[in-house]
């Protein structure tokens, strides 16, 4: 088992790894760097296919094809492939021990599957000329990799489950779920482009409810930059993506700031709910300190790696809360949330 467990948290920490670089890597604009899949152009790395992508950066220097781009591409792969067969060597280990308690190995056979789904979105992502319902798609299913491996590290490492009252455990249920929601939003922020389609903050050109395209904006089935008409995708449209994400990040912020308060609150759950309510305040910053400054790249991808942790730390908390027994019914509003002493802390 000591071998599953290490292995579990390496690829855990190798899986935060590859949805930063990754997120770097579309920053950069470098998702077509190699054009083609697996390989690039064909070859293992960018150092045999050089010719090739110097031909092609001589033919469109402002193209998507570059050196460097090619490089931070194939890195990417090279990562997420060695992050894949971490992950079949954790099933191998999780059925070989499955009597062991913290096994889970039905939880590791769905990760090798998430994984499998992860590599096909990686292809589609290139052979497919960065559709954004793929390319979010593709960073969903890297949030998605960490959470179960988040879930697999708190199992095998023995973490400590806290009764809660079940409101409590509900509010952790709903805020991962509020989470999931509003990554989703900034993945489709991100792969639309749309981060710097509102300049100012708090407000969208200088209004709270700024001219929107919502049904263009959220149109799948498309390709990037156009309507599914085949049209050039509006300012409009954009500034639908990016002011959804915004509002999204209100609610979601103020449901998760609560809970981590409410955590707090409780002794056994204090350091989960500092420790949550502090990385909503991060990420809220750089959410902010990115519109301020016009989306600069180490910025940008500390802001996806902010959302990776909050991932990581609400599958944490709902791994470690679990309810026994009806609690003292609680005030209406926020009270039903929060306890409202320690005396009733100790009854729930």
């Amino acid at each position: 088992m000591n071998a599953y467990r290490r292995l579990i948290f390496a690829a855990l920490m190798l899986t935060a790894v590859v949805v930063v670089f990754g997120a770097y890597v579309r920053l950069a604009d470098a998702g077509l760097g190699c054009p083609d899949w697996p390989g690039c152009y064909g070859k293992i790395t960018p150092h045999h296919a050089a010719e090739d992508i110097l031909g092609a950066h001589a033919a469109d220097p402002h193209g998507p094809v570059s050196l460097p781009k090619a490089w931070k591409e194939m890195v990417h792969r090279y990562l997420a492939a060695s992050l894949g067969l971490m992950i079949i060597g954790i099933a191998v280990l999780a059925w070989r021990h499955r009597s062991h308690k913290g096994a889970a190995p039905w939880v590791a056979t769905l990760l090798v599957g998430v994984v499998i789904f992860q590599g096909l979105l990686g292809k589609w992502t290139v052979t497919l000329l960065l559709k954004p319902a793929i390319v979010t798609g593709h960073l969903l299913g890297g949030l998605t990799t960490l959470a179960l491996l988040t879930w697999l590290a708190a199992r095998v490492a023995g973490a400590r489950r806290e009764v809660v009252p079940p409101r409590l455990l509900w509010a952790a249920r709903a805020g991962l779920l509020v989470l999931a929601v509003q990554v989703a939003l900034g993945g489709w922020t991100s792969t639309n482009y749309a981060a710097l389609a509102c300049t100012d903050f708090p407000t969208c050109h200088g209004s709270l409810w700024p001219v929107a395209d919502y049904a263009n904006a959220f149109h799948v089935v498309r390709e990037l930059g156009m309507t599914a008409d085949g049209e050039l995708l509006s300012l409009s449209a954009l500034t639908a993506i990016h002011w959804s994400h915004r509002l999204g990040a209100l609610v979601a912020g103020g449901v998760l700031l609560m809970l981590g308060w409410a955590l707090a609150r409780r002794v056994p759950t204090a350091g989960a709910g500092v420790a949550l309510i502090a990385a909503v305040l991060m990420q809220i910053c750089l959410g902010v300190a990115n519109v301020a400054l016009s989306l600069p790249l180490p910025l940008a991808a500390m802001h996806n790696a902010g959302a990776a942790v909050l991932v990581g730390l609400m599958v944490w908390i709902n791994f470690r809360l679990q309810a026994r027994g009806i609690a003292r019914p609680a005030p209406a509003g926020l009270g039903r949330l929060l306890p409202l002493s320690p005396r009733s802390q100790r009854r729930a």
